[in-house]
């Protein structure tokens, strides 16, 4: 009785943490401001890296794991799942090309780049293989890892993912408004005489979220490795694009977050870490037949 009325006692203020979303974001923007995950010379290092210079740091020792960020981001979007992995993997997180610290002075920018830059990094540290955490542009980064690079992949979790550009797997006031963002901001760029780096480097981000990424749902066949596949309920990614990634992948979970967004990993960071640890640590059970029973 004991444990049943301690779950009782604690499940509001669970139920809170996952509702109070405007705390939860103003702590989420707190703790990045002071974070120095991203900034750290003891775990920094560049990488010469495909014609590009790549910032990586790394923390902790076993297994490793590497963790990508998305559109506009960088290494310390990860702040809330560095401390808690770097205790039992060797954590991998770098400045995807063109963003954070990483250097890139070219003009394209594609995900199929930032992909082979992430197999590239894993051959210069000398890892074989790894497993992989994604989250938004980061999770179509890792699938198209475990496409084009399958041996340097181990196991894969993605939260936010599409394979294509456009309302069917964009939610539709979402894919208006960065539509319409992106066109204002090419007319404003093509006027602009005095362009700053920060100008180029915005195009680049606004551009690969318009026109990106076009992978083939087919392609997903050929992933050989467990993946999980991850939503909110609400995020800008329609669950039922989600949905599709996962069912085009052979060995593949799928788990839809309530009342969440596309920041899975904030809104539910204790039960997305536990998860994912578990994912990476459990062999993959394939269910068939009479074994969809239990």
């Amino acid at each position: 009785m004991k444990p049943i009325l301690f779950f009782l006692a604690v499940l509001p203020v669970l139920f809170s943490a996952q509702t109070d979303i405007p705390r939860l974001k103003k702590e989420y923007s707190q703790l990045l401001e002071k974070s120095g995950y991203g900034n750290n010379p003891a775990a920094g290092k560049y990488y010469e890296i495909n014609g590009i210079k790549m910032y990586c740091e790394t923390y902790g020792k076993g297994q490793p794991l590497l963790l990508i960020h998305g559109n506009g981001g960088s290494i310390v979007d990860f702040s809330k799942q560095i401390p808690f992995f770097s205790k039992h993997y060797k954590v991998i997180v770098a400045d995807s090309r063109a963003h954070g610290k990483s250097i890139d002075k070219g003009e394209a920018l594609t995900y199929e780049m930032m992909s082979d830059d992430y197999a590239e990094l894993l051959q210069k540290m000398k890892i074989d293989s790894a497993f992989v955490i994604g989250w938004s542009d980061g999770g179509i980064n890792g699938l198209l890892l475990s496409i084009r690079h399958p041996e340097k992949v181990k196991k894969l979790i993605i939260t936010g993912a599409n394979l294509r550009p456009d309302s069917t797997a964009v939610q539709s006031d979402v894919f208006k408004r960065v539509s319409s963002n992106y066109t204002k901001f090419k007319d404003q760029f093509a006027k602009n005489n005095n362009k700053t780096d920060l100008d180029y480097s915005v195009l680049k981000y606004k551009r690969l979220l318009s026109e990106q990424p076009n992978i083939d749902p087919k392609a997903l066949h050929s992933i050989k490795v467990p993946v999980l596949v991850i939503g909110g309920d609400y995020d800008v990614i329609k669950p039922e694009h989600t949905l599709e990634i996962f069912r085009n992948i052979p060995k593949a979970n799928l788990w839809i977050l309530p009342n969440s967004g596309h920041s899975t990993l904030v809104v539910y960071t204790d039960e997305f870490n536990t998860k994912a640890d578990t994912f990476f640590k459990t062999k993959f059970r394939v269910i068939r037949d009479r074994e969809r029973e239990f």
